[in-house]
């Protein structure tokens, strides 16, 4: 601690060793009796799984899958939430030399089809019975299979570009496609992570997020990286975030590092609970907002750091109590990642960079239009000023072109949700023949006026500009969300066709 940024981004150089498995570094590296996870209930721990627990059962698992025909290059399910388990799985997987692709447990059967027929994983390891797939249940199954089988393992000498991990993208844009990383994903994500929560990690650190384990946040952003610093991680299953019930959480586990997405922060912000003491509050995936992480200090205890990735390159922008905070920005690049703006978006050289993928899983088309010219187009717009702080400004297919302007729904709805009867808000353009597009919101509220509606054009035009002042604003009882949280535009958009 104590180095400046511009310190920190000079004197950084990506090492990676010739031989990397992602199994033996967030397994294998701490002492056997040291806490890994803290499982609860919501009101105490009820069981706490040591790094020796999941060495031992990693190691049982690869070889039940070994003893299954399972090897290098095969693809295995992980359809599981917050559990030990989960990690078990992964680390198993990774042991193996085989490919993890993991599935949120919150998938209907159509959702959970496309990626299986996608990734023909050799079995999945779920709670439940999939359908026209090898599976073996974790609670029925797998305890007796673990027992019978040996807790010695050579784990397999992967490389770094050895693929470890397939990870569908969330479908804010399209359908989702399965992004491959090599067993150099973790190294690529700790300089972001370790800043981002005020370098961690610190004494009595213990981490927690909302986020499913089956996504890039709960798995990179939270999960992996804590193991692989020793650093004990908090599971808890539950099905719908509960603000109040996280501030319990939060209090009774003595948590002191979070990453929470936009939306649960503004869920927290919108009832009253305790002021809590977190040393870190980290968020990504879609922009805070000033307001929001005013109240993060007031109310949480620390300072939000705000940090921008997507699961094709991860924790490549954020911010650090090592440097000043801009509200609202995404932060600068961390060290290591070199992102610049072309054409407006946000790029970053592919060469030497271990966070970025390896492409699309059985998608050359889509890869070719991800990676061009030696860099990853992300497709999100944005600004950068003069001392290397991004400013988000949109998708590339959510911008709204209206009467000359581009304008991004990102600010519009953070705009919206400082009113405090709104607790969510979303953006999209609709056909206009005067304008090109007019703006349309729809809001979240539990009193839906006319006179709310008067008030929300107001404050945007107040906020904002004229020019950003929604045409029509439309209360609705709920959004259509992603599994990870992220307002799903799309589908708005898709409606409004239809209407």
């Amino acid at each position: 601690m104590g180095l400046s940024y511009e310190e920190l981004r000079e004197g950084f150089r990506w090492e990676l060793p010739a031989r990397l498995n992602l199994g033996v570094e967030v397994c294998e590296r701490q002492p056997r009796e040291a806490e890994a996870i803290l499982v609860t209930d919501g009101r105490e721990v009820i069981r706490r799984v040591t790094f020796g627990e999941l060495s031992d059962d990693s190691n049982r698992l690869a070889n039940v899958l070994r003893a299954r025909g399972i090897g290098e290059g095969d693809r295995v399910g992980i359809a599981l939430p917050q559990r030990p388990e989960t990690a078990v799985a992964h680390i198993a997987t990774y042991k193996l030399g085989a490919i993890a692709v993991p599935l949120s447990t919150r998938f209907g059967p159509d959702a959970m089809a496309v990626r299986l027929d996608d990734a023909e994983p050799a079995v999945v390891l779920a709670d439940r019975e999939l359908e026209g797939v090898e599976t073996i249940d974790v609670d029925r199954e797998l305890p007796g299979l673990l027992a019978a089988a040996s807790d010695r393992f050579e784990p397999v000498a992967t490389e770094p570009d050895t693929p470890a991990l397939i990870i569908y993208t969330s479908g804010t844009t399209g359908a989702p496609k399965g992004a491959l990383h090599g067993h150099r994903i973790l190294a690529g994500n700790l300089p972001g992570f370790e800043l981002s929560h005020d370098f961690f990690p610190q004494p009595d650190d213990v981490i927690w997020s909302p986020a499913d384990w089956a996504w890039m946040g709960g798995l990179f952003d939270v999960l992996m990286p804590a193991l692989y610093h020793g650093r004990p991680v908090v599971a808890f299953q539950t099905t719908k975030f509960d603000p109040e019930q996280a501030y319990d959480l939060i209090e009774r586990m003595r948590i002191r590092n979070v990453f929470m997405p936009a939306t649960a922060l503004r869920l927290m912000a919108a009832v009253d609970g305790p002021n809590l003491a977190l040393r870190t509050v980290a968020s990504g995936g879609e922009m805070v907002g000033e307001e929001t992480s005013a109240w993060c200090e007031e109310r949480l205890g620390a300072r939000l750091n705000e940090f921008y990735g997507q699961t094709e390159a991860n924790l490549l922008l954020g911010n650090c109590a090592a440097w000043p905070a801009n509200p609202g920005s995404m932060g600068r690049a961390y060290p290591g990642h070199d992102v610049q703006l072309v054409d407006g978006e946000v790029t970053v050289r592919i060469e030497g960079d271990p966070v970025v993928f390896l492409g699309y899983w059985r998608n050359p088309e889509a890869t070719a239009e991800k990676v061009r010219d030696g860099r990853l187009h992300t497709g999100d717009l944005a600004e950068v000023d003069d001392e290397g702080y991004f400013r988000f400004v949109g998708r590339t297919d959510d911008l709204i072109t209206s009467a000359g302007h581009r304008i991004g729904p990102g600010e519009i709805e953070d705009c919206l949700v400082r009113h405090p009867s709104v607790s969510l808000a979303a953006v999209i353009g609709i056909p206009d023949a005067l304008r090109g597009e007019a703006i349309k919101a729809f809001v979240v509220t539990a009193s839906p006026s006319d006179a709310l509606a008067a008030e929300l054009k107001a404050l945007v035009r107040e906020r904002l500009a004229a020019y950003e002042v929604p045409r029509e604003i439309e209360f609705v009882e709920e959004l259509p969300l992603t599994t990870s949280g992220k307002i799903r535009r799309k589908e708005l958009r898709a409606q409004e066709a239809e209407a």
